[in-house]
C-alpha cells in the first residue's frame, strides 16, 4: 500500500529532474504556457493593485485639471468657446440681473476653485458637494437651448452640442470621485468612534 501511493510522487520527481531539452514537443509547450501564465497573472495582480491605489487619485487630478483650465479661459472676455454656453443657464438661474461679464468670473472662481481641491486635494468633503451641481449645470444647456446645441442635420448635435454632451462623462467621473471621497469620510467618522466607545 505504501508503495502504490509513493509511486506518484516518484514520478513526479522524476519528471521534475527530466532535461526540459529530451522532452518531446507537446511537454515542452504545456511546461512554456504554464509559466507564461503564472507570469501574467502575476503581472495582472500588480496591475490591478497599482489601479486600485491610484487610479481614482489619478482621475481626481485629471478632471481637476480640465476644471482649472476652462475656468482660466472664463476670466478673459470671448477667449473660452463655452462662453456662450455658460451665459444660458447662468443668466436663468440670476434672472439676468448680474451682468454676463460678472457671471463669467463668478463662475470661473467656481471652476478654478474646484479645479484646484480637485488637484491638490485639499477640502474635498466641500468640494464634491459642489463638484456634481456645478457638472450637472454644465450639462443643463441641453435642456435650456436644445435649438443651439441640436440644429445639425436632422437633428444631429452642433460643436457646441458635442461640447457639452461629452460632459457626460464629466459627471460618472464626478460622481465617482464623490462616492470615494464620502465613503472615505464615513469609514474615518466609523474608526474614530470605535476608538473613543
Amino acid at each position: 500500500m505504501t508503495t502504490k501511493l509513493a509511486q506518484p510522487e516518484a514520478e513526479q520527481a522524476h519528471h521534475d529532474t527530466v532535461d526540459p531539452a529530451s522532452r518531446g514537443p507537446l511537454q515542452r509547450t504545456g511546461s512554456m504556457f504554464r509559466t507564461f501564465r503564472t507570469t501574467a497573472s502575476g503581472l495582472e495582480g500588480a496591475v490591478t493593485a497599482w489601479l486600485h491605489q491610484h487610479s481614482v487619485t489619478l482621475l481626481r487630478i485629471s478632471m481637476g485639471a480640465v476644471l482649472l483650465g476652462f475656468g482660466v479661459l472664463k476670466y478673459f472676455p470671448g477667449v473660452s468657446p463655452a462662453e456662450g454656453l455658460v451665459l444660458v443657464p447662468t443668466k436663468l438661474f440670476t434672472f439676468g440681473l448680474v451682468p454676463d461679464q460678472m457671471l463669467m468670473v463668478l463662475t470661473a472662481i467656481m471652476e478654478c476653485a474646484l479645479g484646484l481641491s480637485l488637484i491638490l486635494g485639499r477640502g474635498l468633503r466641500v468640494s464634491v458637494y459642489l463638484l456634481v451641481p456645478s457638472v450637472l449645470g454644465f450639462l443643463s444647456p441641453a435642456l435650456l437651448a436644445p435649438q443651439r446645441l441640436f440644429s445639425g442635420p436632422d437633428h444631429a448635435p452642433t460643436l457646441e452640442g458635442q461640447y457639452v454632451l461629452k460632459d457626460v462623462v464629466l459627471l460618472a467621473a464626478a460622481l465617482v470621485i464623490a462616492a470615494t471621497v464620502l465613503n472615505r469620510k464615513k469609514a474615518t467618522t466609523e474608526t474614530d468612534r470605535h476608538h473613543s466607545a
